[in-house]
C-alpha cells in the first residue's frame, strides 16, 4: 500500500499561485497512491484576501475539486474550523483534512479535537479525520491530523486525544459489537488494530508533542515513525522551510510525520520526503507498506 501525506497550504505555492492541478500531478509523478492524506483543505474562502479570503483565492469547494481532479476515487472531508463569510453571504468559510483513496472504505470517522483556552495564543479548531480501509496488507485506519500552531496547551491536548481515539479503537478491535441488521446504522463495530496515522503536527522533531505520541499506549500498540524505520541513523528530512523563508523564516525543519502501529514498522519498504516540490510551503511525504 502507497500512501502520500501533504499539508497542501490550499495549493498555494511558493510562487503565491493556487493551483490544485499541480498538486496532484506532483503527488502522482512521486509515487503510485493508494491513499492521499491532505490538510489545509478549504471551502468558502474563494474572496479576495481582503474580503476575508485566502492568499491565490482558491476555488470556492477544494473538496469537489479534489474529486473531479481524482477520477476512480473516493473524497472524505472534514472540517476543523467552520466560520462565517464576511458580508451578507450564507457561504461558510470552512478549513480542514481530506483524504482520497481507490481502496474500499468500511467507516468514515471524523474527530474533533480538544481546544484549551490559552488567551495568549490565535488559534483555530482540529480535527483529525479517519477511514478504515481494506488493503492488500489488511484493514487498515489511516486518520490525517493538522494539530495547533500557535499553542503548545492545545498541541499537547490533541495529541493525548489521537492517543486516546487509538486506544478505543483497539478496544472496539478486541470487544466488537455485531451489526443490529443488515439496513441498520448500528454496524459492526469491529476496528483494526494496525493504523497510520499522519499530517501536519506543528512540533519539530523531537518537540514535545511528537515524542509524546511515540510513548507507550496502554492497552495498545505504541507508534513509531516510519520515516525513522526506513533511515535509521539519518539526519531527518526537512518539511517546511526550504523554499518559503516568510512563513519560516529560522530554516527548515520536520514538523510533518507519518507514524505506524509498532508492528507495521518491520513492513515501512520506503518513507521519503521530497525535497524538490514548491506547489506549497511544506514537503509531500510517501510512505510504502509491503
Amino acid at each position: 500500500m502507497k500512501l502520500l501525506d501533504w499539508n497542501i497550504q490550499w495549493g498555494c505555492g511558493v510562487d503565491g499561485r493556487v493551483d490544485l492541478g499541480r498538486i496532484v500531478r506532483n503527488a502522482r509523478a512521486l509515487c503510485d497512491f493508494d491513499v492521499l492524506c491532505l490538510q489545509e483543505v478549504t471551502r468558502g474562502f474563494n474572496e479576495e484576501p481582503a474580503r476575508g479570503g485566502l492568499k491565490g483565492q482558491p476555488s470556492f469547494d477544494q473538496f469537489a475539486e479534489l474529486a473531479a481532479l481524482l477520477p476512480g476515487m473516493s473524497v472524505f472531508d472534514a472540517i476543523g474550523s467552520d466560520l462565517p463569510s464576511p458580508g451578507t453571504s450564507r457561504n461558510r468559510r470552512q478549513f480542514g483534512n481530506a483524504i482520497a483513496t481507490r481502496l474500499p472504505v468500511r467507516q468514515v470517522l471524523r474527530h474533533s479535537l480538544p481546544w484549551p483556552a490559552d488567551p495568549a495564543k490565535p488559534s483555530m479548531l482540529r480535527v483529525a479525520l479517519e477511514v478504515v480501509l481494506e488493503a492488500d496488507i489488511g484493514p487498515l485506519r489511516v486518520i490525517s491530523t493538522h494539530l495547533e500552531f500557535y499553542s503548545e496547551k492545545q498541541r499537547l491536548a490533541q495529541v493525548e486525544r489521537l492517543r486516546e481515539l487509538h486506544r478505543e479503537a483497539c478496544e472496539h478491535a478486541r470487544f466488537p459489537a455485531k451489526a443490529e441488521k443488515p439496513d441498520s446504522p448500528f454496524a459492526d463495530t469491529a476496528r483494526p488494530v494496525s493504523a497510520v496515522l499522519c499530517g501536519d503536527f506543528n512540533s519539530a522533531f523531537e518537540g514535545s508533542a511528537y515524542c509524546r505520541m511515540l510513548e507507550p499506549v496502554a492497552d495498545a500498540p505504541a507508534f513509531v515513525d516510519a520515516w525513522t524505520c526506513a533511515h535509521a541513523g539519518e539526519a531527518r528530512a526537512a518539511t517546511v522551510g526550504l523554499y518559503d523563508h516568510e512563513q519560516w523564516p529560522d530554516g527548515p525543519f520536520a514538523c510533518d510525520f507519518v507514524f505506524v502501529t509498532e508492528e507495521l514498522g518491520a513492513r515501512v519498504a520506503s518513507c521519503d520526503v521530497d525535497p524538490h516540490s514548491r506547489s506549497s510551503d511544506h514537503q509531500p511525504m510517501w510512505l510504502e507498506l509491503v
